[in-house]
């Protein structure tokens, strides 16, 4: 099967830019209350659960995958890029890193008591996003919960450079009320929804609120 050229072009655009990318980023969750604090309400819930494994699925340098961690999570990171896979593995030597796609998660079925998708769903397009929540329903275990962040808008923000590099990367911002409403679709539970204002770091005169959904897959 011939790969779509959203994989190609953002495997390609993380791979260029995944060392300067690292280095900035390395301590931003240090100044991201609201982050840890549903990153924290998500590890109680999986702990709560019976503290199985958890998929943070988009990973890339590791940083929420080593915060999970340090919350006493059995956690591992998935992302498509390579170059970002060896930034969390060279940095977080002790926990587990894949190559992989959220598109077409390569896991057993009910295998995750978690998924944490940070904000990982802006570069899925808008046609395949049913489909990715379908695949993380199938990965979770009865009971299992998912935790995600993102942009909030109507608007695709097309980026062709980025630390000096040449890139090709869509950022799909979206709606809440939408984002949930596909969920439930896909058989979750919505849990919990915060809508936050953007801080002054984070884009700019492009800056937009950015929303965190909690949502559990029914069971036990």
């Amino acid at each position: 099967m011939t790969e779509p050229d959203f994989l190609r072009e953002t495997r390609a655009s993380y791979d260029a830019v995944a060392d300067r990318m690292a280095r900035q980023f390395r301590d931003e969750l240090a100044s991201k209350p609201w982050d840890r604090a549903v990153l924290g309400a998500f590890a109680e819930l999986v702990r709560r659960a019976g503290n199985g494994p958890v998929a943070d699925v988009g990973c890339g340098p590791g940083m929420v995958t080593a915060h999970l961690a340090s919350l006493g999570l059995d956690v591992f990171g998935i992302d498509l890029s390579p170059q970002m896979l060896a930034q969390a593995r060279r940095d977080h030597p002790g926990l587990r890193f894949e190559e992989g796609s959220m598109t077409a998660l390569d896991l057993p079925e009910g295998g995750l008591a978690g998924i944490t998708a940070w904000y990982s769903i802006i570069h899925v397009p808008d046609e395949l996003l049913a489909a990715t929540f379908t695949g993380f329903h199938r990965a979770l275990a009865p009971g299992g919960h998912l935790a995600m962040v993102f942009q909030v808008g109507d608007e695709r923000v097309v980026r062709t450079e980025a630390f000096g590099e040449t890139i090709s990367l869509t950022f799909r911002r979206r709606r809440p009320d939408h984002v949930a409403a596909l969920l439930t679709a896909a058989g979750f539970e919505v849990r919990a929804r915060l809508l936050r204002e953007p801080e002054p770091y984070e884009g700019g005169t492009e800056s937009t609120p950015q929303a965190y959904l909690l949502a559990r897959r029914p069971g036990t």
